[in-house]
């Protein structure tokens, strides 16, 4: 069956809880993955959806990380897996809720032209600590990263407009030995594949902030210290 646009969601950032609450997970915090639902066509640009936005654009947002895709079926998963019927379509802070895929079925610069618009695969997400603060499940980031179940980005090569129900029409698979599936577990391997891991690097189309970050890694022999993005003011 063809990969589709199940759901459009686009959101900007918004303050929520106490900060002076007594539990961490309580505390004020701000972030833009409470998204909502887009009806009808929306324009897709090159750093991402009208309407859409980031509160930490560190680490979220830009050309490489324009458009953000979570797979329909893990939310089936996590739902029977953390006993949390409320987690469903939008929860993770995606703007493409994607069906009939999953992370073993897309690959590091897969193009596709969905509605006017044309995109590549740039990498998988690094899972933060903010779904988990918004579920309730401090280990949530550590075991996004470990089933593998964490989504990827998009970067726009055309722009144009797109809506839910479109389906992704494949231009190109330059590299489909770099599913996501294997990006995820290259990266967030507890023994680290340095051999691999110099492969990931050189792919050209894997968006360059992630190949320097395991070029890094190479050169200092050693796994990255996750803490402070996996559990970050959680605990």
């Amino acid at each position: 069956m063809d990969i589709f646009l199940k759901q459009v969601f686009a959101g900007l950032p918004k303050t929520v809880g106490d900060k002076d609450a007594a539990h961490l997970m309580d505390r004020e915090w701000t972030s833009a993955i409470f998204k909502e639902p887009v009806f009808g066509p929306v324009w897709m640009g090159k750093t991402g959806l009208t309407g859409d936005g980031q509160a930490d654009t560190e680490h979220h947002g830009g050309p490489e990380k324009a458009v953000f895709a979570y797979a329909d079926e893990n939310y089936t998963y996590w739902q029977k897996e953390l006993g949390v019927s409320g987690i469903g379509p939008g929860g993770m802070g995606e703007n493409f809720v994607m069906g009939n895929v999953l992370e073993d079925g897309i690959s590091i610069g897969d193009t596709f032209q969905i509605g006017e618009a044309v995109v590549q695969v740039s990498q998988p997400r690094q899972p933060c600590w903010k779904p988990a603060r918004r579920f309730r499940v401090k280990t949530l980031a550590l075991q996004l990263q470990n089933t593998g179940r964490t989504g990827w980005y998009y970067r726009v090569l055309q722009e144009g407009s797109v809506e839910e129900g479109q389906t992704f029409a494949l231009i190109e698979r330059p590299y489909p030995q770099w599913t996501i599936q294997k990006c995820n577990e290259i990266i967030h391997a507890k023994q680290p594949n340095f051999d691999l891991m110099r492969e990931l690097a050189a792919c050209e189309l894997l968006a360059p902030k992630l190949r320097e970050t395991l070029e890094t890694r190479i050169e200092n022999g050693g796994s990255a210290d996750i803490r402070k993005r996996v559990f970050g003011p959680n605990v």
